[in-house]
């Protein structure tokens, strides 16, 4: 049984949203165990901390949270003397928030249900082709207008609002699966969207997973703990794992 005190995460290395919780604890010097699992793989158990079925989960005694904007708020209120995530102004922190949003949302959707689930995740979990004409439609028309939009709202140099915080995670926190998914930005048509996205990966709260990012790519569901316990990623000691995936009601 795990101490009362200790942080586990359910949810993918994989993940944007795990990445980015994962991210905010590192800023946050917080120590966590990990049951890396996807959200199709879940058990009752699993649904009962997360009625949605989505990822990441936090457990920490009694308290278990199931949104990554929601753990990420807590993280920050309950640790406030380690890296504030949101920047000290109050127009700051209200355009971290709506960057934020604007991540989770339409990033989500364009990113993660527009691409990378139809290139990488329904061939692989469901053994099934992805949605062609979705896939067409992102990279021809919504993907563009993202970048667009990002290329208007994001710096030169550094990270938004000074040190690296939440809303520069939460951004930087999609690219990866586009990578997955064989898009890669264009640095011509968007250098600072390229530029900032390079440095937010760089930065150490993003590397301390590389590695275990890795490891679970080089296989699929079932070698997953395995390839991860080899790589000494801090796996829980039980897992909210089933063998076979299931739909969720939030799966598209």
């Amino acid at each position: 049984m795990a101490d009362s005190d200790d942080i586990l995460i359910i949810g993918s290395f994989v993940s944007p949203y795990v990445r980015k919780v994962l991210a905010c604890l590192a800023l946050k010097r917080l120590a966590y165990t990990i049951d890396p699992i996807t959200p199709f793989y879940g058990n009752d158990d699993f649904t009962r901390l997360s009625p949605l079925r989505r990822i990441p989960v936090l457990v920490q005694g009694d308290l278990a949270l199931s949104d990554s904007s929601v753990i990420c708020a807590w993280l920050d209120e309950a640790h406030p003397d380690t890296h504030p995530l949101l920047p000290a102004s109050p127009a700051d922190r209200a355009r971290a928030r709506w960057l934020e949003e604007f991540a989770d949302t339409r990033m989500g959707d364009v990113f993660i249900w527009g691409l990378f689930y139809q290139k990488v995740v329904h061939p692989l979990v469901w053994k099934q082709p992805g949605d062609e004409a979705r896939i067409a439609a992102t990279l021809e028309t919504d993907m563009p207008m993202v970048l667009d939009y990002l290329e208007g709202e994001l710096p030169e140099d550094g990270f938004l609002f000074g040190d690296i915080g939440l809303a520069d995670v939460a951004v930087a926190s999609f690219f990866p699966n586009a990578r997955y998914a064989g898009f890669e930005v264009d640095a011509a048509r968007w250098p600072r969207t390229a530029g900032f996205v390079a440095r937010c990966l760089a930065h150490e709260c993003f590397a301390a997973t590389n590695r275990w990012e890795a490891a679970q790519l080089s296989t699929n569901p079932a070698g997953r703990r395995a390839a991860l316990e080899q790589a000494g990623a801090p796996l829980s000691a039980t897992s909210y794992a089933l063998k076979e995936p299931r739909q969720g009601v939030m799966t598209l």
